[in-house]
């Protein structure tokens, strides 16, 4: 199964390159408008793309640990840990005309599901691009949950491999902007 290529992301105003088997969750459940959630046709690994508020009082590095602390605050995470941080060369993204600096980060989060009394260590990779031209820190996120019993790994589904890290590298690096009018006015 190939990936998907310039999928449309907030109404067309961004495109990126998806990962094979990559569902829409907004066909699923509703999700806020400043999020595009999709979840892995068998495991519950999910890419997370989000446009927020530029947090201007942190930089650099520390940006990205405030974003991934704040995830864990969302998450009720019981426990947060950091394990890398790394500056993004902007010359690899799409976005280097308006992105003024870029990280990724990888770290853990014990969090239990919903309906889940057990918390469980999900690795989590997150690349922060900061736009400060428009207000907006894009945040991309990569959930890896600890694989459950496979059982939906069924014959059918043998040719659909989890996501890789080079998968979520390659939709960080071919987001692409569109329309600056989902900003607002400049």
């Amino acid at each position: 199964m190939e990936p998907t290529r310039d999928y449309p992301l907030f109404g067309g105003a961004f495109s990126a390159t998806l990962p094979p088997g990559a569902v829409d969750i907004s066909d699923l459940r509703p999700v806020p408008d400043n999020q595009e959630v999709f979840c892995h046709r068998v495991t519950d690994q999910s890419l997370i793309v989000e446009l927020l508020e530029l947090q201007d009082h942190v930089g650099g590095e520390a940006a990205a640990r405030y974003h991934f602390e704040d995830v864990g605050g969302v998450q009720e995470a019981i426990a947060v840990e950091v394990e890398d941080v790394q500056p993004i060369p902007l010359e690899n993204l799409a976005l280097r005309g308006c992105c003024e600096e870029a990280w990724v980060l990888s770290g853990k989060q014990q969090v239990a599901k919903e309906n889940q009394q057990v918390a469980k260590d999900v690795t989590l990779h997150q690349a922060l691009l900061r736009l400060r031209q428009y207000q907006t820190d894009l945040l991309l996120t990569f959930n890896q949950p600890p694989p459950d019993n496979r059982s939906s790994l069924g014959p059918d589904n043998l040719s659909l491999l989890p996501w890789s890290l080079d998968e979520f590298e390659e939709l960080v690096t071919s987001l692409t902007l569109h329309d600056p009018n989902i900003f607002g006015p400049q």
